[in-house]
């Protein structure tokens, strides 16, 4: 892109967008809180310092693809410092930016502590692998794949939707009403945090039309999952897609197509020729991943039609 973006400007030029958006979140927002989520009575010690029982599989009630998803989207979830780590570096510490920085952290921040309770207290997994497994995580960090303004609005406005969706699927298939209505719970606030980042987005798109364009067209390409470097991933996401969870068609239907059309990308007029060139390769690309889309629902389609017959 020829177009050049100041990022200090641009942040200055949004502070009032993000002042409003601040207002309007913690006006919209509902407090809960994650204890009241977990069956507590439900628990008992695990063996090691306490002796209590040790965990094995035929504990847990969750489906090995519900547990799966609750794993993946637990880790996802205790990386947030890493995440605090990137926003507040670029976001900043002062003013609105960084009183919503912070704001975001203590609401992302229950996510974690509610997941983790839930399954610990459920005896959904097994404690010493889910332990090891953060830490192998975290000691990964977390660095963004678009460390620009406009590049970290756009993927944030995408990846929240994104991870508001995996979670809430994940509840509903995950067997118990429990685990649902806390999934929902996450969901909600991840939803208002897709909401504050869309509409910072769309003021960005006023004052800087071609380079969000071409950011949202970087993004869109090249988007993966916050989580992407959890242990065995790539296994762990063909099980939640095959499932239904998070597939191809759900991220082209149910989170590239909302956001690009509440952002009116492909509406806009005040397009010089290097933002029409990105809306070009950008409408092109969201087109081949809904022929993908397809492909893979026919694929799974066959897969489970020969599953039947067999257990037929």
């Amino acid at each position: 892109m020829t177009e050049t973006v100041d990022t200090i400007a641009l942040l200055k030029e949004l502070e009032p967008v993000v002042e409003s958006n601040l207002n309007r979140h913690l006006a919209t927002a509902k407090e809960w809180f994650p204890h009241e989520y977990v069956p507590w009575s439900q628990g008992t010690d695990f063996d090691g310092v306490l002796g209590g029982q040790a965990w094995e599989p035929g504990q847990s009630k969750l489906s090995d693809v519900a547990r799966t998803s609750l794993i993946v989207n637990l880790l996802t979830e205790d990386n947030l410092p890493s995440y605090h780590h990137e926003i507040a570096t670029l976001y900043g510490r002062d003013g609105a930016w960084g009183t919503w920085v912070h704001r975001w952290t203590a609401e992302e921040g229950r996510h974690g502590t509610a997941i983790r309770d839930y399954l610990l207290t459920t005896r959904a997994v097994d404690p010493v692998a889910l332990e090891r497994a953060r830490m192998t995580h975290m000691e990964g960090g977390f660095t963004a794949d678009h460390p620009d303004l406009l590049g970290s609005l756009s993927y944030v406005s995408f990846q929240e939707l994104a991870t508001r969706v995996s979670h809430r699927n994940t509840g509903r298939v995950s067997g118990d009403p429990i685990c649902d209505q806390l999934l929902a719970k996450v969901a909600a606030d991840e939803n208002l945090h897709m909401l504050f980042y869309r509409n910072l987005l769309s003021a960005a798109f006023e004052l800087a039309p071609n380079a969000a364009m071409d950011a949202v067209r970087r993004v869109v390409k090249d988007f993966q999952m916050p989580g992407h470097t959890i242990e065995n991933f790539g296994r762990k996401s063909v099980q939640i897609a095959v499932a239904g969870i998070y597939d191809l068609r759900i991220h082209h239907d149910e989170v590239v197509q909302p956001v690009l059309r509440q952002l009116r990308v492909m509406e806009r007029d005040n397009l010089g020729p290097d933002g029409e060139q990105a809306r070009e390769d950008l409408a092109e690309f969201v087109a081949g991943l809904d022929k993908a889309a397809t492909r893979f629902e026919e694929k799974r389609e066959a897969s489970r039609a020969r599953a039947a017959a067999r257990a037929a």
